[in-house]
């Protein structure tokens, strides 16, 4: 079973508000599902019923994460994003879901997914506007606030379309300090490093961290393997910067999975879950998961190891150890002393290449003498190693290897210099 670990006190806001964004919420990565990437803002239900932005994509999607096992693996978030409200606001001010396609109200649709043992997500904008043209929450904070309250929603993704960096400075904190004082946890997910351009000096990822529970970091991701591999790079030029903002309570986001949509194969797909994993990032799936490929469910998003790397409670960020244009190597260190190690290869030559390490690369914080590798992709036996053995493993084109190494707890060592690792 997944475990849930309870919330740590976080430091005060500044001194604009008294205390912190003190939530409690996702101590853990958010793991689940989120609209965007693969419906965007369909919006006819006459010409495209089964895919247009409506209560009853999100009731069928919530159907999917139950019957099809995503509950039971941890995710359990329902995630709407952009394009649900109506054009204008009511004579309350009040923002009011489009009518036609959320006939029975957003709280019967959280009343519906609460039953199931999930939770809901909703979008708002700080800006004027969204980024589709809906109604934004400049001025409406304590109204938009109360209402996602009333509404008893889970979390709020708040983007920053029609907006600029003064309004941003004071629209994020605002909105943290309202959604905060309805007394109702919800995460709060917020876009404002990415509108700042991701990195300092424009970006006090301290102070992000006391007033978001997730933060966008850099460009929407797009259906191909490029995105994914531009953000993992990004992530690892930047690491000194991002690492240290990452942790229980607040994480990096660098945007959807998209494995299973159409522009990935099957072990990019795996290399963006593992990576995920070890970036400590919100798992938040953007799929349709009444046709993804079963396989694809099963050996990828369903793996045990991989989940516990990222759920891990100490919520360290991986850092890239060694890098080139062929091979990463990255290490996330685990609780107990355990570490989650990862290789990804970006050849595109078409054949399965060998990789060659030694765990006395990674540069662990007081190591131990012998470690127990396990591949946690591929559920290989696990094997001791020695911090100088020489590891050799075999990366399919764009794929990834993934494993963790424990502690090794008795006095066998391993006696040969040179351990091979057999590939199925």
């Amino acid at each position: 079973m997944m475990k849930t670990y309870i919330l740590l006190s976080l430091c005060c806001l500044s001194a604009h508000f008294v205390s912190a964004y003190d939530n409690g919420v996702a101590r853990t990565p958010p793991m689940g599902w989120l609209a965007w990437e693969r419906f965007r803002c369909a919006t006819d239900c006459d010409s495209a019923p089964d895919s247009c932005i409506s209560e009853k994509l999100f009731m069928e999607m919530a159907d999917r994460m139950v019957e099809d096992g995503w509950k039971d693996h941890g995710y359990t978030m329902i995630n709407i994003d952009d394009c649900w409200s109506e054009k204008q606001r009511n004579a309350n001010h009040e923002l009011e879901p489009n009518h036609t396609r959320f006939p029975n109200g957003i709280p019967a649709l959280v009343d519906y997914v609460h039953s199931k043992g999930l939770k809901l997500g909703i979008y708002a904008d700080m800006g004027k506007l969204t980024c589709a043209g809906y109604p934004g929450t400049m001025g409406y904070e304590k109204i938009d606030s109360q209402t996602f309250a009333k509404w008893k929603v889970d979390m709020v993704k708040y983007d920053g379309c029609s907006s600029n960096s003064s309004e941003q400075a004071v629209g994020y904190p605002l909105m943290s300090k309202e959604l905060n004082a309805t007394g109702h946890p919800m995460i709060y997910s917020c876009e404002w490093p990415l509108y700042q351009g991701g990195l300092p000096p424009k970006v006090n990822y301290t102070y992000v961290k006391e007033i978001c529970n997730m933060w966008r970091n850099y460009g929407d991701i797009d259906d191909n393997f490029d995105s994914v591999k531009n953000i993992i790079q990004w992530w690892g030029d930047h690491q000194d910067v991002l690492i240290p903002a990452a942790g229980p309570g607040g994480w990096n986001d660098p945007d959807m999975l998209i494995g299973g949509d159409f522009g990935l194969s099957f072990d990019e797909a795996r290399m963006q879950f593992g990576m995920w994993a070890m970036l400590a990032a919100p798992m938040l799936v953007s799929v349709d998961l009444r046709t993804i490929d079963p396989r694809v469910r099963e050996e990828i998003y369903f793996k045990r190891g991989v989940i516990e790397v990222s759920q891990d409670p100490l919520g360290v960020q991986a850092r890239r150890v060694k890098g080139d244009n062929n091979y990463q190597l990255w290490v996330k260190s685990l609780i107990g002393g355990d570490q989650a190690v990862a290789i990804m290869s970006t050849r595109t030559d078409g054949f399965p290449a060998p990789y060659v390490f030694s765990l006395a690369e990674l540069n662990i914080e007081n190591p131990a003498d012998t470690y127990m590798l396990t591949d946690i992709f591929d559920d290989e036996q696990a094997k001791p190693y020695s911090l100088t053995d020489l590891i050799h493993t075999v990366i399919n084109p764009n794929g990834i290897r993934m494993f963790r190494a424990i502690p090794y707890k008795t006095s066998t060592l391993v006696e040969e210099n040179i351990i091979e690792i057999d590939i199925l």
